[in-house]
Parts: C-alpha cells; sequence; structure tokens
C-alpha cells in the first residue's frame, strides 16, 4: 500500500495547501479518499495520470473534501479520453449531492453528455464493513456537519490498513478507525482550542494519541495557528502531511 498527499490543506487552502485528497494505491486498485475542490489542480500539478484511479473514497458532503469531482469527471470525459469505469463511494446522501454538485457547476452535464465511461455512485451504510473494489472500508459517524453523515474512514487491502479521520472533533468513535492501522491520518485544524466545533485542536489530540493505537499517526487538514507550532507535533512523534509527501504504509 503506497500514499501520495495530493493535498492536505483546510478549507480556505492555508499555507497555500491544496484541499484534501490522497491517493492509495494497492495490488487491488488506486483510490482518491477525498477530492477536495483544488483536487484536479493538484492532480495536475503532480503529473498523476487520473486514468489510474479506480475509485473515490469521500469521508463526508462539504466542498473540500468532494467539490473537486465535477472537475475530475468532466476532465476525465474531455481530456483523458478516459474508457475505464470510475466508482464513487461516500456516505448516504452522496449520490444525490454529486448530482446537484454537477448540475450547479455544469448545467445539463450529468443529462446533456454522452459519458465515454461508466460511473457510479455507491452510498456506504455506517458502520457496516463494504466491499470496494477489492477493499475492506469501514465508516463511523464523526462530530462535524454536512448535511449528510460525516465519516471517519477504516480500508484495508487485506496486507495494509489505512485510516482517516475525516473532519471531526473529538470522538471515541475514532478508536476503532484508529486502532492498529498502520497509519491514521488525523485532522488537526488548530494549535489550542478546547472547544472547537466539528474540528479537533493539537490542544485536545496531543492529550489522546495514546488512546488511538495505530501504528503511525499523521496531522492534515490544518491552519495557520497549527502549521505555525508543527514542530510540536513532530517533537511527539506525530508525522505531519504535506502536498506531494508520498510513503509506503
Amino acid at each position: 500500500m503506497h500514499l501520495t498527499i495530493v493535498g492536505c490543506g483546510d478549507a480556505f487552502g492555508s499555507g497555500g495547501r491544496y484541499n484534501t485528497c490522497f491517493m492509495l494505491e494497492t495490488a487491488k486498485a488506486t483510490l482518491l479518499v477525498d477530492c477536495g475542490a483544488s483536487s484536479m489542480t493538484a492532480l495536475n500539478a503532480q503529473k498523476i495520470d487520473t486514468n489510474r484511479i479506480d475509485g473515490v473514497v469521500l469521508s463526508h458532503l462539504h466542498g473540500d473534501h468532494f467539490g473537486g469531482l465535477p472537475f475530475f469527471l468532466l476532465h476525465a470525459q474531455f481530456l483523458a479520453k478516459r474508457e475505464k469505469p470510475l466508482t464513487i463511494a461516500g456516505p448516504p446522501g452522496t449520490r444525490a449531492r454529486v448530482d446537484t454538485l454537477l448540475e450547479a457547476c455544469f448545467p445539463k452535464s450529468k443529462t446533456g453528455i454522452k459519458w465515454r465511461f461508466a460511473w457510479d455512485v455507491e452510498e456506504i451504510a455506517v458502520g457496516v464493513e463494504t466491499d470496494v473494489l477489492g477493499h475492506s472500508l469501514r465508516t463511523a459517524e464523526v462530530i462535524h456537519q454536512s448535511g449528510a453523515p460525516s465519516t471517519a474512514l477504516r480500508i484495508g487491502d487485506g496486507n495494509k490498513v489505512f485510516a482517516y479521520s475525516g473532519d471531526t472533533e473529538w470522538t471515541d468513535a475514532l478508536l476503532p478507525i484508529a486502532r492498529d492501522a498502520d497509519l491514521f491520518i488525523c485532522e488537526c485544524y488548530a494549535y489550542a482550542g478546547s472547544k472547537m466545533t466539528g474540528h479537533m485542536s493539537w490542544e485536545i489530540l496531543k492529550a489522546r494519541l495514546g488512546e488511538l493505537r495505530a501504528k503511525r499517526t499523521m496531522i492534515t487538514h490544518m491552519n495557520d495557528t497549527m502549521l505555525a507550532k508543527i514542530d510540536d507535533a513532530k517533537a511527539a512523534g506525530v508525522l505531519v502531511a504535506e502536498d506531494g509527501l508520498a510513503l509506503a504504509i
């Protein structure tokens, strides 16, 4: 299992970082985990062949996590000349939200285009282990308002496990997602703040690191206050996400 961080920024591009988009490559398939609004630009900047991507798994339905899909799909149609199918998997409500977003960004693109490749949306029931392109996928609902269930993800290929918090304030629902994962990526939006709504701070996360029991933990989705203090996270043994970073899991 190999990870490329296409984008690890917050919704506002703090530090000049792209919106969330992780590329996960296994022997079974290549997946994008989230596809934020700037992801098509980030994929092109890193010269990633998007036709290699077999599926997109979404943690939740905010623009900085799924807003890149219209651009990804139309790039596949008109520039990449994609032919192989694409699977989009996300929480309940994903199908309608993707259709609405596509229509809002490019009117009549869903009904007015004869798609050269098949693409479909699978809605993943929260807490139910599901197969997505040969990978086991289990989700847990977290605390982050997005108009549909916001989820943490645990993806396994039969050998390694990748886990991701999505966007959330602290919740014990993260513990079974992170436990024994080869890599757990956790949002850490701000440096300080004990009562943040919908997001995590380093002040909170640092105190709970020992409970996660992941083999490695990485922080992502940081605003300027956290970006200014990333050495504190490194000193605690935590990895720090960077756009373009690639590593074996």
